[in-house]
């Protein structure tokens, strides 16, 4: 009897699947109770090495010394000595006031002191005069005390003309404004003609940071500060941990500095605390400001579990990955994941040296504890080929 072609149709999607597991069972091994075939796997052992742990953060560059250039008094800008944005050292002159009104004031208080000394001169030989004279007894008593007051009078207006003298030469060294540090000079904010003040607030002229070394600012979470800095004493000496820095623009970290300071505090309101690092910058490459990348490296190296990624399943929120457990089942074990290094994953809870994980073959096992047929290879390592089965006696 010839059936429809329709129901020939049906019949052949029907078996199709049956005809595919009976296939299976020729290349993998059958259950010891005859239900499902025991899948083949590949199994490797967890990867244990000595590393030493690091944690990355984001942070901007900061001038060591940082000085906005401002008037001590007041007039009018009468040069501009430096070109904007060059390299300034430590006394080179940057901007002239005029001079003029100050050099006049200090002639008027040196002429004052002159006045003051010839005073104090006069006052000294009448002094001496009266005592003479009060031996003699040709001098009262009372005349006498106010020859030696004009003279301590005199010897008091000296050292006050003195005093105004000074500060008229200081004034006057004010209006030749110098850079304090070796920097980059910015932007002249004030020019030639015009008048500055020296108070109450005084004008800003412009600014110099200095370029060599630097410091990288940053900061870290509470939990990192307890592993990395809780077990040292606060001390430059003991903060001083390795740091790698790089450019936005930069593979990698290529650049080396140290911690040097940590905050006396942690803030309350973000759960961090500030950390300071400092970097050489002898290319004067890095600008106070740029974004940079760090990484921070731990005190001490730890004993660390690696494994491969694919290795590595997800369960909602929680990863886990499947072990080869007694009598070869394939038991579930979760873990806690870190960072990846050279390729593996490093697995911080779950994990112990001397297990192995199914790296290859996962899709198979559809439940913990199934029985696997394990083939051991390296956990870098391709997965496996089946042995081919012997060939059937006839």
């Amino acid at each position: 009897m010839t059936l429809p072609a329709k129901t020939l149709l049906l019949l052949l999607i029907t078996t199709a699947p049956l005809l595919l597991l009976l296939s299976g069972c020729s290349t993998e091994s059958v259950g010891e109770e005859g239900g499902f075939p025991s899948p083949a796997v590949s199994v490797a052992d967890v990867v244990v090495r000595e590393i030493t742990s690091w944690e990355q953060f984001s942070g901007r560059i900061e001038a060591k010394e940082a000085v906005q250039i401002r008037p001590r008094v007041k007039g009018i800008i009468e040069k501009v000595h430096y070109r904007e944005g060059d390299i300034v050292k430590k006394g080179d002159l940057l901007f002239t006031i005029d001079q003029q009104p100050f050099r006049v004031e200090l002639n008027r208080a040196e002429a004052d002191l002159a006045r003051a000394h010839t005073q104090a001169e006069l006052t000294q030989v009448e002094s001496r005069r009266a005592k003479n004279l009060l031996t003699r007894k040709l001098l009262s008593q009372d005349e006498y005390d106010q020859r030696i007051a004009a003279e301590h009078q005199a010897k008091s207006n000296v050292r006050a003309a003195e005093a105004t003298v000074q500060l008229a030469q200081l004034n006057l060294e004010y209006t030749e404004i110098r850079s304090p540090i070796n920097g980059r000079s910015g932007r002249a904010l004030i020019t030639k003609g015009n008048l500055i003040s020296s108070s109450p607030t005084p004008d800003l002229l412009t600014t110099i940071l200095s370029l060599d070394p630097v410091y990288v600012t940053f900061d870290s979470d509470e939990l990192t500060y307890l592993s990395y800095f809780g077990d040292a004493q606060p001390s430059a000496k003991n903060n001083k941990r390795t740091v790698f820095i790089g450019l936005s623009n930069e593979q990698g970290f290529p650049r080396k500095g140290y911690i040097d300071f940590v905050d006396n505090q942690l803030d309350p309101n973000t759960g961090t605390i500030r950390l300071r690092a400092v970097l050489d910058n002898k290319d004067q490459r890095l600008l106070p400001g740029l974004f940079v990348r760090i990484k921070l490296l731990a005190p001490k190296s730890e004993q660390a579990i690696l494994i491969a990624d694919h290795a590595i399943l997800t369960d909602q929120d929680r990863k886990y990955v499947y072990i080869l457990g007694e009598e070869n089942q394939a038991m579930r074990r979760d873990v806690k994941t870190g960072r990846t290094i050279d390729g593996l994953r490093m697995i911080n809870e779950g994990l112990n040296p001397g297990e192995q994980v199914i790296v290859h073959g996962i899709q198979k096992v559809f439940f913990p504890n199934m029985p696997v047929v394990p083939q051991v290879i390296g956990m870098t390592d391709p997965p496996s080929s089946p042995e081919p089965m012997p060939a059937a006696e006839h």
